[in-house]
């Protein structure tokens, strides 16, 4: 009776290892979709303030999370 929750156990410790990426891996991967690859990103809050105020231009802030440890 106990094998089955060690087994079931081990086996969600397999496959959530083997879908693992790095970090590094899913940074680069995100950056690759078209919607981000169209616009010149600027990733420093104050140089984006002093463009848009240059350029009167409003400032657009994308957030994103990743829920991986």
């Amino acid at each position: 009776m106990r094998t089955l929750p060690v087994g079931l156990a081990l086996l969600l410790a397999f496959s959530t290892t083997a879908y693992a990426q790095s970090k590094e891996e899913l940074l680069a991967a995100k950056l690759e979709k078209p919607f981000l690859k169209s616009v010149a990103w600027v990733h420093d809050f104050s140089d984006a303030r002093r463009k848009a105020k240059a350029e009167d231009k409003v400032i657009f802030a994308y957030f994103t999370r990743s829920y991986l440890p």
